[in-house]
């Protein structure tokens, strides 16, 4: 298998874009990575997109993305496994640039979820959980990271200032990312004292409805290094998937999320690296509780430890490991379909030295995090300097 490396990376504004189609925004990255990888031929397309059908009405968004790139008359494949659908796209991809298929493969993820109501927008994402047992019931994804909320604070003693401090944290590092959906300050008080969602997390625990795209190029990596006009190619040292029972009730544990450790055991293992060798991570914080079960699955903190390990600030950008320094999908923004290649390219640009004022000190390699529905999908990806 050939080694594979990022070599193009593209991000749009994340937000309440309502000028802009799903179309106009799935163009806008992918020229842009294309533009900065420095390719002059695509040879494979993955298109990353969980609701497409109930969001915009249009499914087959694959050859639309195509078209609209003027790249017709090559393969084109949209991906959905709910949060998870463009890290999973990027693993296909890596897959066929690996195998010797293809030497340049865009892969794109987007979603439009702002242009309907709120509840529209609820129902849709409920798909992602277990329809018959858990969405007739009127269970919502708040509902259930709020039971594992509540199963951790119970066993591991967590307060509510704790799981507090991922959304002050991931607010202050996405005041300072230009294309963050928010720009707010946050304290402590503002997150408890928030409107109540699904008791113990209020609105400030919850990732928002947002637009937005990103998108990657992938090359071989000895090819990529011959490009003069490209930027830094990254490795892509390890890369892994896997799943767990879509339905919460049926889980071993509420409190660990299977698929995070199997996934992330893979790919440590495929890059042959350990969670000490990790220099910045971008997890998956669709609550903040989220954020906390996924530093401990993956080995940065004992079971029990990351609440208090993210209270006293071990995962801010100077602490001990930074962890979601773009944002993180609570302050950055939750795309969906985006989010996976999102942090594929933040973390390009962190390992690159060009994350500006989010840059973490001399980072060497990174991790990133992508879970879909209430981890039944993840894929942990690891990225190196070359």
């Amino acid at each position: 298998m050939r080694e594979v490396a990022v070599v193009g990376t593209g991000v749009t504004q994340f937000g309440y874009l309502w000028e802009k189609s799903w179309r106009d925004l799935a163009v806008e990255s992918s020229l842009e990575a294309i533009k900065n990888s420095g390719v002059d031929k695509i040879d494979s397309i993955y298109v990353a997109n969980f609701t497409g059908g109930t969001f915009v009405e249009q499914e087959h968004m694959a050859a639309i993305v195509a078209d609209y790139l003027g790249l017709l008359h090559i393969p084109a494949t949209r991906v959905e496994d709910a949060c998870a659908s463009s890290a999973v796209a990027l693993r296909h991809a890596y897959m066929e640039v690996a195998g010797g298929f293809s030497d340049a493969v865009l892969v794109t993820g987007v979603e439009k979820m702002t242009d309907v109501v709120t509840s529209q927008g609820v129902y849709s994402l409920a798909m992602a959980a277990d329809r018959e047992f858990e969405g007739y019931q009127g269970v919502t994804f708040p509902a259930l990271f709020a039971l594992v909320a509540r199963k951790y604070m119970n066993d591991f003693g967590a307060t509510r200032e704790q799981l507090a401090s991922v959304a002050v944290k991931n607010h202050k590092n996405a005041s300072k990312n230009p294309k963050a959906q928010f720009h707010n300050i946050i304290t402590i008080e503002d997150v408890i004292n928030a409107s109540m969602i699904a008791d113990p997390l209020g609105l400030f625990d919850c990732s928002p409805m947002t637009d937005g795209a990103a998108s990657v190029v992938l090359m071989p990596l000895e090819k990529a290094k011959k490009l003069t006009n490209a930027a830094k190619p990254i490795k892509i040292s390890g890369i892994a998937q896997a799943t767990d029972t879509i339905a919460l009730a049926q889980r071993e544990s509420f409190t660990s999320f299977r698929a995070t450790i199997e996934a992330g055991k893979k790919a440590y293992e495929m890059a042959g690296k350990g969670p000490e060798d990790i220099d910045v991570t971008e997890v998956h914080d669709c609550f903040t509780i989220a954020e906390i079960c996924a530093i401990e699955d993956l080995g940065f903190f004992e079971k029990g430890k990351g609440a208090q390990a993210t209270a006293d600030g071990l995962t801010a950008i100077d602490g001990k490991l930074p962890v979601n320094p773009s944002g993180g999908l609570k302050g950055k923004g939750h795309p969906v379909g985006a989010t996976g290649i999102a942090q594929i390219a933040n973390l390009a640009d962190q390992l690159r030295g060009e994350a500006g004022e989010l840059q973490v000190k001399d980072p060497k390699v990174a991790l990133a995090h992508n879970l879909g529905g209430s981890g039944a999908t993840v894929v942990v990806t690891i990225l190196e300097v070359v």
